[in-house]
C-alpha cells in the first residue's frame, strides 16, 4: 500500500487527514513542521506528499524545495493543502512546482479523487 507523508501543524486537520487516509489503506507518516516534513521525506521516499504552506518554522514551499532536491523524492508528487487560496497564494504555489492544490477546508470527494490521482501518476 501507498505510503503518504502528511505535513501539517494543525493537530485537528492532522488527525482528519490521517484518519481518512488510514480508512482508505494508506500507510501515513506525520510531520508537525517543515523541517521534520523534509526529515521523514528523506528518510522514508513516500509516494506522496501533503504539504501544509503555512507552517511554523520553513514554510511550506522551502520544505518542497528541499525534498525534490533529493534524487529519491525528485519525482514525488507533492500536493499544497492549504487554507491560503488567494490567487497570488496559488500562483505561487503553482510557480513552485507543486503537482497539484487542495484547499482547506477539506471537500472529501476532491480530497480523495486527488490523492488517488496523485498516486496513479496524473497531474492535478
Amino acid at each position: 500500500m501507498s505510503t503518504i507523508l502528511i505535513v501539517e501543524d494543525n493537530v485537528k486537520n492532522m488527525k482528519l487527514v490521517r484518519d481518512l487516509l488510514k480508512a482508505k489503506g494508506y500507510d501515513t507518516l506525520e510531520a508537525t513542521t517543515g523541517r521534520q516534513g523534509v526529515e521523514l521525506a528523506l528518510a522514508h521516499a513516500p509516494d506522496l506528499v501533503l504539504m501544509d504552506i503555512q507552517l511554523p518554522d520553513i514554510n511550506g514551499i522551502e520544505a518542497f524545495e528541499q525534498i525534490r532536491a533529493d534524487p529519491r523524492n525528485a519525482a514525488t508528487p507533492v500536493v499544497a493543502f492549504t487554507a491560503s487560496v488567494t490567487p497570488s497564494d496559488r500562483n505561487r504555489i503553482t510557480q513552485a512546482g507543486f503537482s497539484g492544490f487542495l484547499a482547506k477546508p477539506i471537500n472529501l470527494k476532491e480530497f480523495l479523487a486527488t490523492v488517488k490521482r496523485m498516486l496513479d501518476g496524473g497531474a492535478a
